[in-house]
C-alpha cells in the first residue's frame, strides 16, 4: 500500500507542475450564430483539447509558441478547421462556425455524447448533484454509445469488460450475477434495489440509457448497500425531441433481433412527452438445443405539470422463453475443458422455461425553488417463472455416464419499493452545503418450488446419444395449486432513514461529506421463522481539488445488508456487515474528453453466503472475508475520433474467518486476482474514409478462483484471454456494424469442482461468432 500512496503523490506533483505559455480561447457557433455547446475543440497533431461549455466558449492553456490547426467537431458531424499562430505569452481569441443549425446540433447531442464514452455527472437516480470528478467515491459509467459499439444485447453479455474488476459469476441466461471487489454486487434499476433471491430478469439493452457501477458501500443514499458496491441500470426517458431509430440484427446461432426507439411529444406545448422502446429477439446458442427468445416493451410518459413539477410513469414488460435451466453446464470427473463447447445435457424435445417480468415506476419531482427539490419514487415489480431445471444426481465410477434429474423450477417474486428524498443547497457563513435526506421503504416477497423431480435416461458424456428419450419419461408436475400455496416463501421488509451533508470549503476546493443511515429490516423464511435487524451505518468522505481537472479523495463507510433465508439446519442467516476504507485520484484530460481514476481500497465483510457443499439447494454462511485491491479506469476520446476504454484491477480477496478453519486463507470463491480490459474504437470524420470505423477489444484474467471452494484448496482456473473486433460505416442516417466476438476462437469457460458430486462442472462461452446490425435514424 505504501507504494500506491507514493505513486499517487508523484502523480499529483507532476500535474501541479505543468507550465503555461500561450492561451487560445474563443467561441464555437452554429450557422445562425447561436452558441454551440459540447463541441470538441482540439489542436491537430497534439494532445491539447477541450469541450465547449453551454455558452459555446472554450479555452486551451499551456501552449507553446508556434503554428497550429484548430479543429471543432462533434461525433457524427463534419469537422471545421482554422489555422492559428501563437507567440509566447499571447492570449488569442477566435470564433469557429459550424455548418449545422442549433436544432441539428441538439438532435445530434441527444444521440451522442461529446466523447461517446464519457459523462460528467451521475444520473439523478443516484440522488447526487456533485460532478463525478468531485465525489469521494469511485463511480464508473458505461454509456449507451459504448453498449451500441460493442453490440451488447443484455446485461449477460460484455458489459463487465468496461469497468475495472467486474466479472460474471456463472453464465445463466436470465440472471446477471456480477462480481466486483471480491463478492457479488446488488442489482439496482433507476436507483432502486431490485435484487431477488432468483431475479430479476436481466435488462435488455434496448431500453437502457446507461449503467452506473458504484464501488464501495452506498447505503447512505441507496437501500442496503453491499460493501463491494452495486450496479444501477438507468432506463431511457423522454428527451422532448421528436426522433426515432430502428435496428435489425442477424448473427451466428440463428440470431435475429429488431429494436425500435421512438421519442417525442404528445402535446404541442411539450408538457406531455413519451418514449417507447420495443425489442424482439430469436437467438440460438453455441450449445445444442439451447435458445433464448425475448420480447421487451418499455413505454414511458412524462407530464410536466408546471415548470417546477413533473410526473413520470414508466412500465417495462420483458418476456423470455429459454431452454431448460441448468442444461448449459458440462460435467466431468477428469477436469475442466475436456468436452466440446457445444456440449449440453438437454434434449431437443424438452419443454422450455418461460419468464414474465413486469415493472412499474412512478416518479414525482417538485422544485420548491432553485435550491430545494423533493423527489418521490415508487415501484412494483412482478417476476414470474414457470419451468424446470436439470442437475445431475451423480456420475458413474468410470466417469463416462451422467445421471440426470429433471425438477420443477417455478418462481414468483414481488417487490414493492418506495423512495422519498430532498436535495438542498444552502450556505452557513462561508460554507456551502449540499444536503441529502430521505427514507427508503421496501417489501420483497419470493416464492419458489423446485422439489418435485424425476430421474431420466442417463447420458453418455463422451459419446452422447440425443433423441433416444421419449417424452413419456419426463416428469409431469402438479401445478394444481398456485405457487403461493405450494412454494417456499421468503420475505424481507425494511425501512431506512438517512442524511448526508456535503460541505464545501476553501472556495469549493475541499469537500467534506458526513452521512449516516439507520436501517431496520425483518426477514422471514419457512425454515427459521422471522428475524429482525437494526443498525446505524456512518460515512465520512473527503475530496480535494488539486486543480479544476484533478481531485483526490478518501472515504470510510460501513454497510448493513439483511439476508433472507436459512441453511438446511434451519438457522437464519445473519445480516452482512462490513466496512470500506478507500483513497483515490481522479483527473479529466483535454477539458473532459477523457478521464482517468485510480483507487486503492480495503474491504472487510462479515457473514458471507456461499453454496452448501452438501446440498446445492441451500447456502452456508462464512465468517469473514477481506479484500484489498487497486483499480484503474481510463475512458474517453484520447485523440480526435479515437475513443478508448481501458481498465485494470488487482484484487486480493481472502477468507479470513470460517466455520471450517481449513478454508481460512483461501481465495474468496469466484474472485479474480488480475483483470485487464481494453476497447479501442476509431471513426473517421474526414477524407475518403469518412464514416468508416474500426474497433478492437481484449479481455484478460489471471488468478481466477473457482466458484466454490470448501476443502481449503485453491482450485484455480486457467488464465482467460479473449479478443473481439468490429467494423462500422455510417452515411447520413444509415449505419452498418459488423462485430466479431472471440476473434481467436479460444475455448473459454468458468466453473468449479463440486465436492457434493465428486466432479467438475463448468460453463463454456461461444467460439468465434459474428453479428451484423443495420440501423436507421429518423
Amino acid at each position: 500500500m505504501k507504494n500506491i500512496y507514493f505513486t499517487l503523490m508523484l502523480l499529483m506533483c507532476s500535474w501541479l507542475s505543468i507550465a503555461q505559455t500561450a492561451v487560445l480561447k474563443g467561441q464555437v457557433k452554429t450557422k445562425e450564430g447561436k452558441p454551440a455547446e459540447f463541441v470538441n475543440v482540439i489542436l491537430r497533431s497534439t494532445n491539447k483539447g477541450v469541450v465547449t461549455n453551454d455558452a459555446g466558449n472554450f479555452e486551451i492553456q499551456g501552449l507553446k509558441a508556434g503554428n497550429y490547426i484548430v479543429q471543432a467537431s462533434f461525433v457524427g458531424l463534419e469537422a471545421v478547421q482554422q489555422k492559428v499562430s501563437l507567440t509566447s505569452g499571447q492570449t488569442l481569441e477566435i470564433t469557429l462556425t459550424l455548418p449545422e443549425s442549433a436544432k441539428e446540433l441538439q438532435e445530434v447531442i441527444v444521440n451522442s455524447n461529446p466523447s461517446k464514452y464519457v459523462t460528467d455527472y451521475p444520473s439523478i437516480s443516484l440522488r447526487l448533484k456533485t460532478p463525478l470528478l468531485e465525489l469521494p467515491q469511485n463511480i464508473q459509467v458505461v454509456t449507451k454509445q459504448l453498449l451500441q459499439d460493442q453490440q451488447i444485447f443484455d446485461m449477460l453479455e460484455g458489459v463487465t469488460r468496461n469497468v475495472s474488476g467486474v466479472t460474471r459469476l456463472e453464465h445463466w441466461d436470465n440472471y446477471a450475477l456480477l462480481n466486483m471487489r471480491g463478492s457479488q454486487i446488488a442489482a439496482f434499476r433507476n436507483g432502486m434495489n431490485v435484487q431477488m433471491a432468483w431475479g430479476p430478469l436481466a435488462e435488455d439493452m434496448s431500453m437502457v440509457e446507461r449503467i452506473e457501477f458504484v464501488k464501495g458501500p452506498a447505503g447512505f443514499m441507496l437501500a442496503n448497500g453491499e460493501p463491494a458496491g452495486f450496479y444501477n441500470v438507468v432506463t431511457k426517458k423522454p428527451t422532448g425531441i421528436t426522433r426515432g431509430e430502428v435496428t435489425g440484427t442477424v448473427g451466428s446461432f440463428n440470431t435475429y433481433r429488431t429494436t425500435l426507439d421512438l421519442d417525442g411529444k404528445l402535446t404541442n406545448d411539450g408538457k406531455l412527452l413519451y418514449r417507447l422502446n420495443i425489442m424482439g429477439q430469436s437467438k440460438g446458442s453455441h450449445r445444442l438445443f439451447e435458445h433464448n427468445n425475448r420480447v421487451s416493451v418499455a413505454p414511458v410518459i412524462k407530464y410536466q405539470i408546471s415548470p417546477k413539477t413533473s410526473l413520470t410513469a414508466e412500465y417495462t414488460y420483458q418476456y423470455n422463453q429459454m431452454s431448460m435451466i441448468g442444461s448449459n453446464y458440462s460435467y466431468s470427473k477428469k477436469g475442466f475443458a475436456d468436452l466440446p463447447a457445444s456440449f449440453t445435457t438437454a434434449e431437443k424435445n424438452m419443454d422450455p422455461t418461460n419468464i414474465n417480468d413486469n415493472t412499474i415506476f412512478l416518479t414525482f419531482a417538485h422544485a420548491f425553488n432553485p435550491n430545494w427539490k423533493f423527489t418521490g419514487q415508487v415501484a412494483y415489480m412482478n417476476y414470474s417463472q414457470v419451468g424446470q431445471s436439470m442437475w445431475p444426481t451423480g456420475i458413474s465410477a468410470n466417469g463416462d455416464t451422467l445421471y440426470r434429474k429433471m425438477s420443477i423450477w417455478d418462481v414468483l417474486g414481488e417487490n414493492k419499493l418506495g423512495q422519498f428524498f430532498v436535495n438542498g443547497d444552502f450556505k452557513t457563513g462561508s460554507f456551502k452545503h449540499l444536503l441529502l435526506g430521505g427514507t427508503d421503504i421496501g417489501y420483497k416477497d419470493y416464492y419458489h418450488d423446485f422439489v418435485d423431480g424425476k430421474e431420466i435416461t442417463p447420458l453418455a458424456i463422451y459419446n452422447p446419444q440425443y433423441g433416444i428419450t421419449p417424452e413419456s419419461v419426463y416428469p409431469v408436475y402438479d401445478r394444481s395449486k398456485s405457487l403461493k400455496e405450494r412454494g417456499a416463501h421468503y420475505y424481507q421488509k425494511y425501512y431506512a432513514f438517512y442524511v448526508q451533508d456535503e460541505i464545501h470549503l476553501i472556495e469549493n476546493k475541499l469537500r467534506l461529506t458526513l452521512a449516516g443511515r439507520f436501517t431496520s429490516s425483518t426477514d422471514g423464511n419457512p425454515y427459521a421463522g422471522e428475524a429482525v435487524g437494526n443498525k446505524f451505518t456512518p460515512r465520512v468522505g473527503l475530496s480535494y481539488s488539486l486543480d479544476k481537472h484533478t481531485s483526490a479523495y478518501a472515504v470510510f463507510d460501513e454497510a448493513f445488508i439483511p439476508q433472507a433465508g436459512a441453511g438446511q439446519n434451519g438457522v437464519s442467516f445473519k445480516p452482512i456487515t462490513g466496512n470500506n476504507k478507500e483513497i483515490g485520484l481522479k483527473r479529466e484530460w483535454l477539458g473532459g474528453l477523457w478521464t482517468t481514476s485510480v483507487a486503492a481500497y480495503n474491504i472487510t465483510k462479515n457473514n458471507v453466503l456461499t453454496a452448501d457443499p452438501s446440498n446445492p439447494n441451500f447456502s452456508v454462511q462464512l465468517g469473514q472475508t477481506q479484500t484489498k485491491g487497486v483499480e484503474f479506469d481510463l475512458r474517453g476520446q484520447i485523440l480526435h475520433g479515437l475513443d478508448l476504454t481501458l481498465n485494470y484491477a488487482y484484487t486480493n480477496a481472502k477468507v479470513t474467518k470460517d466455520t471450517n478453519p481449513v478454508n481460512e486463507g483461501v481465495d474468496v470463491p469466484g474472485s479474480t486476482r488480475n483483470i485487464a480490459n481494453a476497447w479501442l474504437s476509431y471513426k473517421a470524420t474526414n477524407g475518403k474514409l469518412k464514416g468508416w470505423g474500426v474497433s478492437l477489444g481484449a479481455q484478460y484474467q489471471n488468478g481466477r478462483s473457482s466458484w466454490y471452494v470448501f476443502d481449503g484448496t485453491k482450485q484455480p482456473l486457467k488464465d482467460y484471454f479473449k479478443m473481439d473486433g468490429a467494423v462500422s460505416y455510417q452515411v447520413n442516417k444509415l449505419s452498418f456494424a459488423l462485430n466479431i466476438n472471440n476473434l481467436l476462437n479460444a475455448y473459454l469457460y468458468s466453473g468449479a469442482y463440486y465436492n457434493w458430486g465428486g466432479f467438475y462442472y463448468y460453463q463454456t462461452e461461444a467460439l468465434r461468432n459474428a453479428r451484423l446490425t443495420v440501423g436507421y435514424k429518423f
